[in-house]
């Protein structure tokens, strides 16, 4: 396996695990997301996010997502304020899902 960056607990596996992400790339690869160019995200562009990086339950995530970076409660993600949140809870999931499969 190749990493391009040193592992540390703030970087994130790609689907394949062939690549660690940081959170700046993470950023990226979610804004790519961002299906009418409203510099906002919706449960529709999570749930496609969700889907890509392989999650078994994408709309589950979405909406797990959406609760806890949407602090101003509008029902979208904002890219400029909000979106450290949101990569804040990729981390967080990516760690349960991480924890969760070590256990079985």
């Amino acid at each position: 396996m190749l990493d391009f960056v040193r592992p540390s607990k703030n970087n994130m596996k790609c689907p394949c695990n062939h690549v660690t992400l940081t959170d700046e790339q993470l950023a990226k690869v979610i804004m790519k997301y961002d299906s009418n160019g409203d510099r906002c995200l919706n449960k529709e562009d999570l749930k496609d996010l969700f889907k890509q990086l392989g999650s078994t339950s994408p709309r589950w995530r979405a909406a797990r997502a959406l609760h806890h970076a949407d602090k101003n409660g509008d029902g979208y993600i904002d890219m400029g304020a909000e979106l450290d949140q949101l990569v804040k809870s990729l981390r967080v999931q990516s760690l349960e899902t991480a924890s969760s499969r070590n256990a079985r």
